[in-house]
């Protein structure tokens, strides 16, 4: 937990929404947005995070699971089976705080316990997809880099 500068290096940043402009020429761009319009995410709950965030740090559970708790988490594998590794006889724990909701991208602060101390309000974002809360690329990288897997 000594990498406290990696967690504050990480930011998150949530994309703002655009219209919906009805045009002749948006044949194509209609069925898109229509089905990206209809995915409603419901409010994520500090219980639901928490358990992404203990299911992604739990040494017991093979890399290939993580990687599905992770937005696009096939490419952080390798970073995945390192932080594995390093987490075997470690135990981490963690207490959701505050909560945004901007659709279907969340921010939470999150208190991260480790037999070194406790960490608050550690910034993570999450993204509803596949039905489900995950943990957003950046998130899943702050947790790696707390575990010495730091994504590159």
């Amino acid at each position: 937990m000594a990498t406290v500068a990696a967690v504050a290096a990480v930011t998150a940043s949530l994309a703002g929404c655009s219209s919906d402009d009805k045009s002749s020429s948006d044949a194509k761009g209609s069925t898109t947005t229509s089905s990206a319009a209809a995915v409603t995410a419901p409010a994520p709950t500090a219980d639901t995070l928490q358990s992404v965030l203990t299911a992604f740090a739990d040494p017991a559970k093979p890399a290939a699971d993580k990687a599905k708790l992770v937005v696009d988490g096939d490419k952080r594998l390798g970073n995945i089976d390192t932080m594995n590794q390093g987490l075997a006889h470690y135990q981490v724990g963690f207490a959701v705080g505050e909560i945004k909701q901007d659709g279907t991208k969340a921010d939470a602060k999150v208190s991260v316990t480790s037999p070194h101390g406790t960490m608050p309000d550690v910034p993570m974002s999450f993204q509803y997809t596949d039905s489900a809360w995950k943990l957003s690329d950046a998130g899943a990288c702050t947790i790696l880099g707390m575990a010495r897997a730091a994504c590159q």
